[in-house]
């Protein structure tokens, strides 16, 4: 049990800041009005859980209490290592010190992250988001953040650092497979739709039991120099606007997230912590943003001691408040310089006044002033109706992209197997990603398989091939502290692991061999920690132990599990069938397992093309029209599957687009044996402008159903929205002229018509 010392704090005789009926102005402003300057500095800094640890000890402590949280806190950062119940007792403990026992009771928000599943032990994991983009669903992931919502709110958290809305345009980044893709509208839609699930509204109101969405990281990140983690950004304005800001504006246009994050890299010779056209000119003032603006963990240190921008902390801070940065995370150890900065005259008083009513406002909406202790009950109840698994199976089974499938190997009859064999490093191990907490339970496929095919009289072998690397097996499960290298098997070992590998697979009748990564190899770089690649090939010896199961004369389906595409190009060429599992969360051996025996027909599509070689990077669908003038010397420049591509079990017709003032439609019909979803994608394409233009951009998507032999009309309304563009003049204008409009399955099959502007 957790004791609360005891300190005085004001009592007024009127104080309208405490008054539930007030509005959320008239609360903030009378709050302000009573505030020191060290009380309201207090609100634009962070502080952590762990560090120090806030034990019982420490909260127990009203010295020590009141040296760290006298003035209040803005935000406070998770600890890791805590358990659920050691992590509600300590948030109520911390919140009961600071809405009582300090002199205004301002309480705080606590922070989590929670990419795809809240980042705590017993948590449930979903598919990454460059899985759950190849769903194309937003519905279905609306869904998922709902939950993970719901499992983050019953724990003590306000506000999340998710979602990542970065456009990736270099797959050799490690952050790869926190991003929806390579298109601009689609990481928007995306986003969006999370961004709806964390906030439990349409209009940015973050409702009881859910969490406050930050929207990351802003901008131009998913396209780093060299693919290397925080390098320079240095593209155009128009670039920026037209790929890199887009996402951001369109989740602030439909779902106002309560936060974005800036981010680590430069734009034009200035980072992003430091640049007032990005966070003042552009989202203040031309998107009216009113939430609130974070730093990315040490980002403000970064001017100084990374960027040589300035020359100190306390220049740094004053750099980074007066480009617009609202709270300086995780320990706020710039910010704490803006007292000194406000009585030297460098920074105004109206200007602190106006960053500290972005955090009370989000505050007192959130109805933190009023909100009462967090129940651990409310978690236990909530993980007991398996609401978690069930959904995280199904969102798997969605987002899984069907490559190939020669002479329709797939689905396999499981009456008609009595040995299938299991080969691979991603085979026993379901990898989750970087950033994901620990289920309760991890489906490898492996037991995905036994689990389908138990009580069926079917054999299924195992054999691990390969090490991926051979210091540790992934992110260490162990106080959440990465292995920092990644450490590779030596050849000859692996070689004759393969031999192994190869005669046991000879005894089936069928071959799963499940390749990719983990963990150690695409993650976020860090200081201590690799996570970028400089090559796109399989590591140790995959691409041979495919080879070797291919050599044994039985039908191989290749399993992908990972979070960047790879160049699988041998893979392509002799497979018989290709699944794409990316990392596919707790449920993902489940999953597959009902894919391979088909009782889920696949319906995934990319959100990123998959390159042949490094060397043809950057190899993204919405290329200007002189990108890919002339073939390399020794391969072709298009991809190896393109953008929105992915095959199902079924077969869909689309006839030619028909186009009706500014509606576009087109009868699609299941010609197939099975029913199916499709993914129908609208691009568009402005034949002439006054800038160069995309060859073709996504600006529309629907999710489809069909029953064998059915038949269904879609439409698409063509709006301003999807022809406006930047002109040579930097105006956000619709050109006259003629527009291609494109209908089809992937970004390379497309039907064609087209409108006319006047």
């Amino acid at each position: 049990m957790v004791l609360i010392p005891t300190l005085f704090y004001n009592t007024s005789c009127k104080q309208d800041y405490k008054n539930p009926n007030a509005s959320v102005e008239k609360r903030t402003a009378d709050l302000i009005s009573r505030m020191t300057l060290e009380e309201k500095v207090a609100q634009l800094r962070s502080f952590s859980m762990s560090n120090p640890k806030l034990t019982d000890e420490v909260l127990n402590n009203s010295i020590q209490m009141d040296s760290m949280f006298g003035m209040g806190i803005g935000m406070m950062n998770p600890d890791f290592d805590a358990t659920a119940e050691q992590t509600v007792a300590r948030r109520n403990a911390l919140q009961n010190y600071l809405k009582t026992k300090t002199r205004l009771g301002i309480p705080t928000l606590f922070i989590d992250e929670a990419h795809h599943g809240l980042l705590a032990p017993g948590a449930d994991i979903f598919p990454t988001s460059i899985a759950l983009a190849s769903s194309w669903d937003t519905a279905l992931i609306k869904r998922v953040y709902n939950y993970i919502a719901a499992e983050a709110s019953a724990k003590g958290t306000h506000w999340v650092l998710a979602p990542v809305v970065d456009v990736c345009r270099d797959p050799r980044w490690g952050r790869t497979g926190e991003t929806y893709g390579e298109d601009p509208f689609l990481c928007g839609m995306i986003g969006s739709a999370v961004v709806k699930g964390y906030q439990g509204s349409d209009d940015g109101t973050v409702m009881p039991e859910h969490v406050a969405a930050t929207l990351k990281h802003f901008t131009g990140h998913g396209q780093s120099e060299s693919g290397i983690n925080q390098a320079p950004a240095n593209y155009s304005e128009r670039t920026m606007r037209e790929m890199h800001m887009e996402p951001f504006r369109l989740c602030i246009q439909h779902a106002n997230p309560a936060g974005v994050m800036a981010a680590y890299c430069e734009l034009d010779g200035v980072p992003a912590h430091a640049n007032p056209w990005l966070l003042k000119d552009v989202l203040r003032k031309e998107w009216q943003y009113k939430g609130i603006v974070v730093s990315d963990w040490w980002a403000i240190d970064q001017l100084w001691k990374k960027h040589a921008i300035e020359p100190d902390e306390k220049s740094s801070a004053l750099r980074a408040f007066n480009a617009g940065v609202t709270i300086d995370l995780p320990l706020g150890n710039n910010f704490k310089q803006l007292t000194e900065l406000v009585e030297e005259n460098k920074i105004s008083m109206k200007a602190i006044d106006e960053a500290v009513s972005y955090m009370l406002g989000i505050k007192f909406r959130m109805g933190l002033f009023e909100q009462k202790d967090f129940d651990i009950n409310k978690s236990k109840e909530l993980k007991a109706t398996g609401e978690g698994r069930r959904l995280a199976r199904e969102a798997a089974e969605k987002s899984i992209v069907l490559l190939k499938n020669d002479n329709n190997l797939l689905p396999l009859n499981i009456n008609s197997i009595r040995k299938i064999a299991v080969i691979g490093p991603c085979a026993a191990v379901n990898y989750l990603g970087d950033y994901s907490g620990i289920p309760s339970q991890n489906i490898s496929l492996l037991q995905g398989i036994k689990n389908k095919v138990a009580g069926k009289g079917i054999d299924v072998l195992y054999h691990k091939g390969v090490d991926l690397t051979i210091n540790g097996d992934s992110i260490s499960m162990n106080n959440y502290q990465y292995i920092n290298t990644a450490e590779f098997p030596d050849p000859e070992s692996s070689r004759l692991n393969i031999a192994q590998a190869k005669r046991v697979a000879q005894q089936a009748e069928v071959i799963v061999v499940a390749v990719g990564e983990n963990e150690q190899i695409s993650r976020e770089a860090g200081t201590h920690r690799m996570g970028d690649m400089a090559t796109l090939e399989l590591v140790s010896l995959q691409d041979e132990l495919v080879k070797a199961m291919i050599e044994t004369g039985k039908p191989v389906i290749v399993y992908l599990s990972h979070a960047r595409p790879y160049a699988i190009n041998y893979i392509a060429e002799n497979a018989h069938a290709i699944i794409d599992g990316w990392f596919n969360g707790e449920e993902a051996g489940n999953a597959f397992a009902n894919v391979l025996f088909g009782d889920v027909n696949p319906s995934g599509k990319l959100t990123i093309s998959v390159p042949r070689s490094v060397g043809q990077l950057p190899v993204y669908y919405n290329y200007k029209p002189s990108s890919k003038t002339y073939d390399y010397v020794t391969i072709t420049n298009k991809p190896l599957y393109p953008f929105g591509y992915g095959l199902s079990y079924t077969t869909f017709q689309y006839d030619n687009p028909v186009l009706n003032n500014r509606t576009v439609s087109v009868n699609i019909t299941n010609t197939g044996l099975v029913k199916g979803e499709e993914i129908v994608q609208l691009y568009i394409h402005d034949v002439v402008s006054s800038v160069t233009r995309p060859v073709k951009e996504l600006k529309a998507f629907k999710k489809i159903e069909l029953n064998p032999g059915q038949t269904t009309n879609v439409a698409f309304n063509i709006t301003d929205n999807m022809l406006n563009f930047w002109n040579k003049d930097m105006q956000y204008v619709v050109e006259p002229g003629e527009f291609e409009i494109m209908v089809g399955p992937d970004s390379e099959n497309l039907k064609k018509t087209s409108l006319t502007v006047r």
